[in-house]
C-alpha cells in the first residue's frame, strides 16, 4: 500500500539531497504479550542492560543508560508474529570488535540457545537468533571498511558460512559473561517489505539514503555516509504482503538518528511537500509512514 506519491526530482531536498554522514539507526521498539519473558530474553541471552522498567514497558540498553536502544511494550492484545508481514526482518546490534562477537557466541552456546545461522558477509561477520517472540536479530562485527570489497561503486556482499572455531578462538582467557560490551549499539535495520520499488522511492528517493547494494535478489542495502547498510529492505517472504494489522507483536516503529538541525528542518519540509502527514512528537522528533505502513521516528 502507498501512502505517498513519489515526488519529482525538483522537489528533492535542495541543498541536503543526502542524509548526514553522522546518521545512524537510534532505537526499535517492539510489542509483546509477554513483557517480563522478553525482558529477560534481552538481559540474560542477548546481554543489554535494563535502564529502567514499569508494568508496561522496559527500556534497555548496551551500557544500562540512556539513550535508550531498545523498547519492548506490553500489550495484552497483541496478535501473534505473521513473519510474512511487512515489518522487522531483524535489528542489528553492532558490537566494537571480533573479540566480543567471539563472547557472545561462546554465551549463546553455554547458554544452549539455537542460533539460527552465523555467516561471513565480506564486510562483516555475524550471527543470528531469534527472540522468544520470534523477532529476528543480528549480532555482528565489521571489518575494516578499507577492506569492504566495492565494484561498480557498490560494496559487495555475501553470504558464506562463518567458520566457528576460528572465531572462539579470539578469546585468549577464560572470560565471565557481561553481557554485550557498554559500546554495542545498532549499526543497521532490516526490514521485510511489500515491494522494493516503493521502499526504494520512500527511502532512497524521499529521505536520502544511498544504495550501497543493489544485486542481491529481492534486496536492497542502504546507508549514508559510505557504509555497507544502516537499512536492509527485502520481498523474500512478504512480496505483495498487506501491511501488518496495528496490533500485531513485533514492530512498532524505529528511529533514526539525524544530528543535523538544518537538515531536521529541511527533512521535516521535504516530507510535508511529498504529500506524508507527520506527527510531532516533540522539538527535537517527529514521525510518519512509509509504504508499509510502518512507523519511522526521526530524532534530531
Amino acid at each position: 500500500m502507498l501512502l505517498f506519491s513519489v515526488i519529482s526530482p525538483q522537489h528533492h531536498l535542495s541543498i541536503y539531497s543526502m542524509l548526514p554522514a553522522t546518521t545512524s539507526i537510534y532505537q526499535v521498539t517492539l510489542r509483546t504479550r509477554r513483557l517480563t519473558q522478553l525482558t529477560s530474553f534481552y538481559q540474560n541471552i542477548l546481554g543489554l542492560k535494563e535502564i529502567r522498567s514499569s508494568a508496561e514497558a522496559a527500556w534497555l540498553s548496551a551500557s544500562g543508560q540512556e539513550p535508550t536502544q531498545l523498547i519492548l511494550v506490553q500489550d495484552d492484545t497483541a496478535l501473534p508474529l505473521n513473519r510474512r508481514s511487512p515489518g522487522l526482518y531483524h535489528a542489528a546490534w553492532l558490537v566494537p570488535n571480533r573479540q566480543q562477537l567471539a563472547l557472545v557466541l561462546q554465551h549463546l552456546l553455554q547458554s544452549n540457545y539455537r542460533l539460527q545461522g552465523a555467516s561471513d558477509h565480506l564486510v562483516s561477520e555475524a550471527l543470528y537468533l531469534a527472540d522468544p517472540d520470534g523477532n529476528g536479530i543480528e549480532i555482528y562485527c565489521d571489518r575494516p571498511p578499507a577492506t569492504w570489497p566495492r565494484q561498480n561503486g557498490q560494496v559487495q556482499m555475501a553470504t558464506l558460512a562463518l567458520n566457528l572455531p576460528e572465531l572462539l578462538a579470539e578469546i585468549e582467557a577464560e572470560t565471565p559473561w557481561q553481557g554485550l560490551a557498554p559500546e554495542t549499539k545498532i549499526g543497521h535495520i532490516h526490514l521485510q517489505v511489500s515491494a522494493l520499488e516503493p521502499a526504494k522511492a520512500f527511502y532512497v528517493d524521499l529521505l536520502g539514503f544511498a544504495i550501497m547494494q543493489s544485486t542481491y535478489p529481492g534486496a536492497l542495502f542502504i546507508a549514508a555516509n559510505g557504509y555497507h547498510h544502516h537499512i536492509g529492505l527485502n520481498t523474500w517472504h512478504s512480496q505483495l504482503s498487506a501491511p501488518a494489522p496495528p496490533n500485531q507483536s513485533g514492530l512498532v516503529n524505529f528511529t533514526i538518528h539525524v544530528p543535523d538541525a538544518d537538515y531536521f528542518t529541511a527533512l521535516q519540509q521535504q516530507l510535508r511537500t511529498a504529500g506524508l502527514s507527520l506527527e510531532v512528537l516533540n522539538e527535537k522528533s517527529f514521525s510518519f509512514r512509509d509504504p508499509d505502513n510502518l512507523q519511522v521516528i526521526i530524532q534530531g
